[in-house]
């Protein structure tokens, strides 16, 4: 799977990719906006791990945003099962020096298209810290609609933050 955009492509992570993903994600920037199962420091190990893991995946639901050069960030879905099961959660991270060139807005509607008709799914949600007001403007111009704000919802750096619930629904699915 390989998706155009303007500045490079959403595609598959490499095994050469760990050089750059080593550079960009091992940032405290990005990782104080992540879940704790991103590492900082972000090292050669963890580079190589998540790499390993990504390439396990079947069907791969974690992909890299890339320019023509290398990988900056990545992007991917967590499809969730049970009644829950044509629903998923959207995470996506983009290296610091790519910020506010509308990289990940573009990324994450290409990707939430591609989602919905690869994997049948009618709703992908995503929920960004409350502080984390850059990513919740992504979500708004990349189609997801604000449904509302999850309080107290989650521990990171010895803070207890809220965090903000968007979601993108299939288009179809809408009419009812």
């Amino acid at each position: 799977m390989i998706i155009a955009t303007s500045f490079g492509q959403i595609r598959p992570w490499h095994a050469g990719d760990a050089t750059a993903l080593v550079r960009y994600a091992n940032n405290r920037n990005i990782w104080r906006n992540m879940r704790d199962g991103f590492p900082h420091p972000y090292t050669w190990e963890a580079a190589r791990a998540f790499l390993t893991a990504v390439a396990a995946q079947s069907p791969t639901t974690f992909f890299a945003i890339a320019t023509a050069n290398e990988a900056i960030g990545g992007i991917g879905i967590t499809i969730h099962s049970d009644v829950h099961r044509l629903t998923a959660e959207l995470g996506y991270w983009l290296g610091e020096p790519f910020w506010g060139r509308g990289y990940i807005t573009e990324s994450i509607a290409a990707f939430t298209s591609y989602a919905f008709a690869t994997f049948g799914l009618v709703r992908i949600s995503a929920e960004p810290y409350a502080t984390n007001q850059a990513s919740a403007r992504a979500l708004e111009k990349a189609g997801y609609s604000y449904e509302g704000r999850l309080r107290c919802n989650v521990l990171k750096e010895g803070l207890i933050l809220d965090q903000l619930l968007y979601a993108a629904i299939k288009p179809e699915n809408l009419k009812r």
